[in-house]
């Protein structure tokens, strides 16, 4: 190994057969201390415990070595539970080489699921039950038995079901897995009575379960013993093993248990009394009482703005405390009142509260709206009625936020989480109290109420003029904002728009008073009959704008026929979607789950996406929910998981020794000890042999070492190569970053990919190569490397005499891929790259792609051009000195145009079929550019820098001209053509600088 290098960086990671002494603490006291190999798993230490443990006093009292489990102080200085006894004491890393001997307690395999989930999920399940939370609890229960029934349906596939939900074909069928017709048979079920030997069996059709199998049960119970069964069938549970849609027809026998305890009948007891909501005709009110844990300065003036919102709509006007003397602990005891009356409270309605401190030498004289005098401090939201629909009650202590979002012209946040900041000892709280508003539980009315009540609403017969501009309303691209009179005509016509544009519902759910009680009866009764939407057009429901849970229940059906590979298609944004759900239990989360317990890709991207940001205070309880419901109901995936766990978490190590070696060496010494490290059977062992997180269908087998490296760049990502068998012999290849948020390249290599599949079904293959790109943690994750391809300024330096002026050899390209295509396949790599060309630069333009330089384009041998980094878009250019660096709509060089042209400058028939590719391509973007619109907005909850609002998405419809008609948007975007194009030398000037700034750098 080079002077000045050690191999990583803790005394966890040195040499493989390394021993280290650890201390062992037995249950009777004793003391041991030997030295174990770091490599030894937990099993093996403990038999050699157990060995010297036999010549210590007291050794006859221990029990069976089973009967006892590991405990040490992990790195984040807890306690932890050792239950996984394969594990190796180097990937266990105490804090400190301590191991205690305790005696284990309860069930040892749930211990140690339960130990396994939490190390995936890098959070504690003790964290959960610590949280002693009722709608935490239901819902571990709930997705508990939910997703353990989904995975005893899954054991009982066939052989081919399983594989396809496992290994899906690339191209995989139109049909799904439930495809038989569901009533087309009766099942025969054997029931069995808890505490009795008597079975007998029931013929039933599957529509009149579960009901009709607990009264036909108890019928012939009753009947065989000749007494009458003493209890009612409500108060019997009826247990299913297996999913009805796979029993039917292949597995007609299948046991169901029928359990239940005699009791004598019930003494009749008043039912509770409980008030509707709608009986309050009177101002909904709270009580704002003191705040504690306040940072401000002496001198200045607290208030707490309020407001009651519906989505983002707000529903009255916003109200404003009094002002108090700034303090740890300000003191308001006020009560704050809204001109809203309780009964017209919708029942998404969530109380958004933001702290201000105002400077009072400043301050003018409105304390209605924010002035440069206001300071906000901190932000919190929290819905009005519980998850039970009962409008809340009593004192609650909300601890608040203190990042506020980027709209700055906002006071209040409403569309933020509605959790609480877990930070509890150091987070700003306000404590506030709900009044009761009426001497009993206040419930949110049912659905059938809401229904007679729905059904009173009047129906309108449109004139034709009014027809006619509900059509131009109906037909208006984009989301512009209604007039008041069009939405008072959208309403009124609102079943006309059921019948003949459904399409819009949208627009129609935006004109809906929803502080109106009447309104929203009319809006869900309405709904119940409303024409199934397009898949694509229902992904607009999901925005925070549609929070109505009927709207979300319609929205969910529409979305239940997304195919597999939708669903993949568009995952990214239904896992952000989960971040405006106002309660742990939503069908949104049911779907996912139940999807990704049948098909093995969903599963493994569901995974990914919510684990990558359990780091986020706001979401952490609810992914970590969910990724608990997962793991429980996918064990053999869960290990999948927990490998390609180990595999990153080495990775991470090795970075940061790269970074460190890098800071002490040079990259040759540095390169020779990362190689040494990774031939340790620590490292070798776990990056071997995995599932890539990148694609569940392919396996990493062997790590090529000696072709492993690390990047220029300041991070030093890692570039991991391996030998693949079953990948037909080609080697592949993965970047590994650390430090990077990937987030935003997901997103645009999924906008990328979405193109892809548009314009191929309209017969235009533009040859795009949207790469792999996976975020699994806090600035972590994978690329995927596309082998055989090089960047265009290696390219350009390498076929040029001086590096200066590399970035003007315009012969570099097609030089460049006339050696890698000789004879008769140059003509199919110049298609090649003209196709590719075109898709990108059609693709850059319409959303925005920024800092652009030859770095970050590339060509595969076989000429197609692609892009990398996607760092900026939706026209966030870099600018430097005050002038922005960018300044072509999309990157269309002279040397592009050289290899289109075949190098003959008199080719113009071949350029002008690379014009009619771009503006085919573009016109096609076009015609979808609603669902791109849809999917950015729907990307907002994510958190990504440079798309925050809906503002940062108008460059998308001026982009794509979604205010002009079809001849105007085309003579549009061949103005931009032509810009590009005439322009093109600034783009060259760019390269220089940069290939200059890169070499003067290195």
């Amino acid at each position: 190994m080079p002077p000045g290098v050690y191999c990583p960086v803790d005394f966890w990671a040195k040499e493989e057969n390394q021993t280290i002494l650890v201390d062992f603490l037995l249950p009777t006291g004793i003391y041991l201390n030997f030295p174990v190999s770091r490599n030894a798993s937990l099993g093996n230490i403990k038999k050699l415990l157990w060995q010297r443990a036999q010549q210590e006093p007291l050794f006859h009292i221990l029990g069976a070595p089973s009967s006892y489990v590991f405990t040490c102080i992990n790195q984040t200085a807890e306690q932890q539970e050792l239950e996984d006894e394969q594990r190796r004491l180097c990937d266990i890393q105490p804090f400190l080489p301590v191991l205690r001997l305790v005696a284990r307690e309860g069930d040892r395999a749930e211990k140690l699921l339960n130990s396994q989930i939490s190390l995936l999920i890098n959070r504690g399940l003790h964290d959960f039950d610590s949280l002693n939370d009722a709608e935490v609890n239901d819902f571990r229960t709930k997705m508990r038995q939910f997703c353990e029934h989904v995975a005893s349906c899954r054991q009982q596939l066939t052989w081919e079901s399983w594989m396809e939900s496992n290994f899906p074909l690339q191209l995989e069928p139109s049909t799904t897995l439930f495809t038989k017709p569901l009533f087309s048979k009766s099942i025969m079920i054997n029931v069995k009575f808890e505490n009795s030997e008597e079975t007998f069996t029931l013929q039933v059709s599957p529509r009149d379960l579960p009901i009709s199998v607990i009264q036909l049960a108890l019928r012939k119970k009753s009947n065989v013993s000749g007494q009458r069964c003493p209890v009612g069938p409500g108060e019997y549970t009826l247990q299913i093993n297996g999913m009805l849609e796979y029993i039917y027809g292949n597995y007609p026998l299948c046991q169901f248990k029928v359990s239940g305890r005699h009791k004598p009948p019930p003494l009749p007891t008043k039912k509770p009394h409980l008030c509707s909501l709608w009986s309050l005709e009177k101002p909904f009110c709270f009580h704002l009482s003191f705040g504690y844990n306040v940072n401000a300065d002496e001198g200045l003036k607290l208030l707490v703005y309020c407001g009651l919102y519906h989505g983002n709509e707000l529903l009255c006007k916003t109200v404003a405390s009094a002002e108090v003397n700034a303090s740890s602990e300000p003191q308001w005891q006020q009560k704050l009142e809204f001109e809203i009356n309780v009964c017209d409270l919708p029942r998404m309605t969530r109380l958004s509260l933001a702290l201000y401190a105002v400077d009072k030498s400043k301050k003018g004289k409105s304390t209605k709206k924010k002035s440069k005098k206001d300071y906000p401090i901190a932000w919190v939201n929290t819905m009005l009625f519980d998850y039970k629909d009962m409008l809340k009650c009593g004192q609650y202590s909300l601890c608040m936020w203190s990042s506020f979002p980027d709209e700055k012209a906002e006071l209040l946040n409403p569309m933020g989480t509605v959790q609480c900041n877990p930070n509890t000892e150091s987070a700003a709280t306000l404590v506030i109290n709900f009044m009761n508003m009426s001497d009993y539980p206040v419930y949110y009315p049912s659905l059938d109420k809401i229904l007679e009540l729905g059904r009173l609403g009047e129906v309108s017969n449109p004139t034709q003029d009014e027809r006619q501009q509900l059509q131009e309303i109906v037909e208006r691209k984009g989301q512009a904002e209604l007039y008041e009179h069009e939405k008072e005509l959208v309403w009124k016509l609102r079943h006309e728009i059921r019948e003949r544009h459904p399409e819009a519902l949208p627009k129609l759910l935006l004109t809906t008073k929803w502080n109106k009680h009447e309104d929203v009866a009319q809006m869900v009764y309405l709904l119940q009959t409303w024409p199934e939407l397009p898949v694509l057009t229902a992904l607009e429901l999901l925005d925070f704008n549609y929070p109505d849970r009927y709207v979300g229940s319609f929205t969910m059906t529409c979305l239940r026929k997304l195919t597999n590979e939708e669903l993949c298609q568009y995952l990214l944004q239904l896992v952000q979607v989960l971040k405006y759900e106002s309660y742990l239990d939503c069908e949104l989360t049911t779907f996912l789950l139940e999807r990704a317990l049948i098909h093995r890709k969903i599963g493994h991207f569901l995974f990914w996406h919510l684990r990558s940001e359990m780091h986020v205070p706001a979401v952490a309880l609810r992914f970590g929910l969910i990724l608990e419901a997962y793991c429980r109901g996918s064990n053999y995936h869960m290990k999948v998981l927990i490998k390609q766990g180990e595999a990153l978490s080495k990775l991470k190590g090795l970075n940061d020794f790269v970074r460190s070696s890098v800071q002490k060496t040079n990259k040759a010494q540095a390169k020779e000890a990362m190689h040494m490290c990774m031939r340790q059977e620590t490292y070798l062992e776990p990056l071997s042999h995995l599932y890539s997180p990148l694609d569940p269908n392919l396996i990493l087998t062997d790590v090529c070492v000696e072709l492993c490296t690390f990047m220029e760049s300041k991070m030093k990502p890692l570039w991991i190569v391996y030998n693949n068998e079953l990948f037909g012999g080609n080697r592949v290849g993965i970047i590994f970053k650390n430090g990077d948020d990937l987030r935003q390249d997901m997103l645009t290599l999924q906008m990328i990919r979405l193109m892809d599949v548009l314009w191929k079904k309209e017969g235009l293959d533009l040859r795009v190569t949207p790469y792999g790109c996976l975020s699994t943690g806090d600035k972590t994750g994978l690329i995927e490397v596309v082998m055989r391809s090089d960047t265009i300024a290696n390219i350009q330096r390498n076929k040029s005499n001086m590096a200066a002026t590399a970035a003007f050899n315009k012969d570099a390209l097609l030089n460049w891929l006339k050696s890698k295509n000789p004879g008769e396949a140059l003509e199919q790599a110049i298609e090649e790259f003209t196709l590719s060309c075109a898709g990108y630069c059609v693709a850059t333009y319409v959303l925005g792609i920024g800092d652009r330089h030859s770095d970050n384009i590339m060509i595969r041998e076989s000429g197609q051009l692609f892009h990398i980094d996607f760092g900026h878009f939706l026209g966030n250019f870099k600018t430097k000195f005050g002038f922005n660096r960018e300044r072509v709509p999309f990157i269309l060089t002279y040397d592009f145009v050289h290899v289109i042209q075949q190098g003959k400058t008199s080719n113009s028939e071949k350029f002008e079929r690379f014009r009619e590719y771009c503006e085919k391509a573009y016109m096609i973007l076009r015609c979808h550019g609603a669902l791109f619109l849809n999917l950015f907005a729907l990307m907002k909850a994510a958190g990504l820098p440079e798309l925050t609002c809906s503002k940062d998405i108008q460059y998308l419809k001026d982009s794509l001209a979604l205010g002009k008609s079809d001849e105007e948007a085309l003579k549009h975007f061949r103005v931009k053509f032509n810009e590009a194009l005439r322009e093109s030398w600034k783009t060259k000037v760019n390269w220089f600088a940069h290939t200059v700034s890169k070499d003067n750098r290195q």
